[in-house]
């Protein structure tokens, strides 16, 4: 007959083990130490098999029938209630041992050689900063959304929206390495689509007009700080790259300046898209870099400084076009829009100047197009560096 509480609390040890039944498959081995142990037999595939309940009292009478139920359904959908058992107990097993720090590393490492190393800086930062403080040492599978919820709501209250974007992209991409290494069931941020704050409207970086070109070139041959700060703001200007693939500059990197085809080549590592960036550089950018080698030409960088990178600062020619009076009228990367509007009014080919913008697509067919499209961007760097010497020869002319 089936047990009831009270046949339970009177079983005593015996000389040898013994056991009870209750119905169904479902008994108590009592041992000679006076354990009470619960197992339920039964049969998948045409083998006698047992499978352990725990033990009473800790495991109930209640208890013990509901798994043995439990037990019954996976044998109805044609599952092993033993070996699910022990599966259930492994995927626990490598959820506890696979934190989200772990996972976080294992995505970082895996990744951070297709970045340019500056933008790898600024993941591992955000990642350290933001992420891993509150969601590292939880087991990946078990981080729920209002736990990521949670580290994005402290970045918004810094007033960073735009930043608690992009670290919750961040953590998407890891929960989705996650998935796909068998870490975690799914990526959890998919549910908090529509909770972040939106985005403030992005206001354009400032930029010169054509027409405010005279009076800057006026400015810029009259500026009175350091030399080297000036020459870098005429030579980004003449080339219109991006500040930090200025900054880092190398003379290594410079070919032919005293040939009929001077190049700059921006190694992969420093460019936004891993990708060699070709530059031509017309006469007026090889006049400037020979100024700038009686400067600098002893050291391997071009914008020596004893900064921690070596090199000036990502401010350095912001804060001269402050002093030119340019606060809030011009920045650095504005000279690009600049450069890309005058010659796009000229007609120029379009996919000349993405190309010298460095936002050609990374496909093969760019690759090609990088030698193919070289001759007419040289001539077209050339018509650029002509017209602002005709803009600087507007300003010195007589009211």
């Amino acid at each position: 007959m089936p047990l009831t509480d009270a046949k339970l609390r009177t079983l005593k040890p015996a000389a040898k083990p013994y056991k009870l039944s209750d119905s169904e498959g479902l008994h108590i081995l009592v041992t000679t130490t006076g354990s009470m142990l619960w197992r339920l037999a039964y049969r998948f595939g045409g083998k006698q098999k047992l499978l352990a309940l725990g033990s009473y009292p800790f495991v109930t009478l209640a208890d013990a029938r509901e798994a043995r139920f439990q037990a019954k359904k996976l044998l109805k959908d044609g599952k092993d209630p033993g070996h699910e058992r022990k599966m259930e107990k492994r995927r626990k097993r490598v959820a506890e041992g696979h934190t989200f720090r772990a996972v976080a590393d294992e995505w970082f490492e895996l990744r951070k050689d297709t970045w340019a190393k500056s933008y790898a800086d600024r993941l591992r930062s955000r990642l350290d900063a933001d992420l891993l403080p509150e969601l590292g040492a939880r087991p990946i599978a078990s981080i729920e959304p209002i736990e990521v919820l949670d580290v994005i709501r402290k970045v918004e209250k810094r007033d960073a929206v735009e930043m608690a974007k992009r670290i919750m992209q961040m953590a998407s991409a890891i929960f989705r390495y996650g998935v796909a290494t068998s870490r975690c069931p799914r990526d959890p941020t998919f549910d908090l689509r529509g909770a972040l704050k939106p985005a403030k409207e992005v206001k354009s970086r400032s930029a010169l007009a054509a027409s405010e070109l005279p009076d800057f070139l006026h400015r810029l041959d009259a500026y009175e700080g350091d030399e080297l700060t000036r020459l870098a703001l005429e030579l980004v200007l003449l080339t219109f790259v991006r500040t930090a693939e200025l900054r880092f500059a190398a003379w290594a990197e410079f070919e032919g300046l005293d040939g009929d085809e001077p190049l700059w080549r921006i190694p992969p590592e420093r460019m936004k898209m891993r990708r060699a960036h070709l530059v031509p550089l017309a006469p007026q950018a090889v006049a400037v870099l020979k100024k700038l080698r009686k400067i600098s030409g002893r050291f391997d960088q071009v914008f020596p400084a004893p900064t921690r990178s070596k090199v000036i600062s990502e401010n350095t020619m912001l804060y001269a076009l402050y002093r030119m009076g340019y606060h809030g009228r011009a920045t650095v990367h504005g000279f690009r829009k600049t450069a890309s509007t005058v010659l796009n009014e000229q007609n120029y080919n379009r996919d000349w100047i993405e190309m010298q913008l460095a936002h050609a697509e990374g496909s093969v067919r760019s690759i090609y197009n990088a030698a193919e499209w070289l001759p007419g961007r040289r001539d077209m760097m050339k018509w650029w560096a002509d017209y602002l010497d005709r803009r600087r020869a507007e300003a010195a002319r007589p009211e």
